[in-house]
């Protein structure tokens, strides 16, 4: 018996290592962003001070890089070890975690879509939010001044909304250097009147200065940047719910052969 080998149903070799390649590749770069929020964090005292995680009243941009590389991290290793060493249970977990993912990415886009307005105001309450908290946090600082240099906006609605930061706000008690301002990040940027860019900042209430400043809100910067590039975010958001509906598939696929290899020993 032992020189005879059983010729019967194998394991699907493409499809086994297609899943272990792929998904070695999305745990790598799982363990890379928690690498760098766990960095990010240990360069801010985070990390030897974890009470200091509710000090910041806006968001932390750090949580991007955990939040998306735990996932990833998970992912990635269930589907990879899951494929590599056929099996079925972690096979099965990374089908379901996925499907969870696809299901929830799928509710978030109904409900954005029916509760527009509700979710417009959660936005600008968001970044309002963050607008109190600019000073407090270096990454989310060169955050938002991203998203108003990117979109060339200023504040949720207007530059008046940077008055809710305890350095721009306009009050006579305010004792800032920046009192009456908004970041450089709300400045025009024309090279011809450089000097005026510099300064732009500090005379908000100044009609010829506002010339000078983004008079746009974020919120509505980006429903228009949203309606000029519908079709290249629809575009990404079904790409992305095509290649989980693939994962999904390609996975039961895997475990439906390891079960059936198994129920013919």
């Amino acid at each position: 018996m032992s020189g005879k080998h059983y010729k019967g149903q194998e394991v699907s070799c493409c499809i086994k290592y297609f899943i272990f390649g792929f998904n070695i590749i999305f745990w790598l770069l799982g363990v890379a962003f928690l690498g760098i929020g766990l960095w990010a964090w240990n360069e801010k005292g985070v990390l030897s001070n974890l009470s200091s995680i509710t000090d910041l009243g806006g968001f932390d941009p750090v949580w991007l890089f955990l939040v998306v590389g735990g996932v990833m991290f998970i992912l990635g290793f269930a589907g990879c070890i899951g494929a590599l060493r056929e099996n079925t249970f972690l096979l099965k977990f990374f089908s379901v975690f996925l499907g969870i993912i696809f299901f929830l990415e799928l509710t978030a886009g109904v409900l954005a879509f029916v509760f527009k307005d509700w979710i417009k105001d959660q936005l600008n309450f968001f970044i309002n939010n963050n607008i109190r908290a600019y000073r407090d946090d270096i990454d989310l600082q060169n955050l938002i001044d991203f998203t108003q240099e990117y979109w060339e906006c200023c504040g949720a609605f207007g530059a008046d909304d940077w008055n809710l930061n305890i350095y721009f706000n306009c009050t006579e008690s305010n004792p800032s250097r920046e009192k009456c301002g908004v970041p450089f990040s709300c400045c025009t940027k024309d090279p011809a009147h450089f000097i005026l860019v510099l300064q732009c900042r500090f005379f908000v209430d100044s009609e010829e200065q506002r010339t000078y400043i983004h008079v746009k809100g974020c919120v509505p910067q980006f429903e228009k940047w949203l309606q000029d590039n519908l079709t290249v975010v629809a575009g990404i958001f079904i790409g992305i719910a095509l290649l989980q509906i693939f994962g999904i598939c390609l996975a039961q696929n895997l475990v439906s052969d390891i079960e059936a290899v198994r129920a013919s020993w």
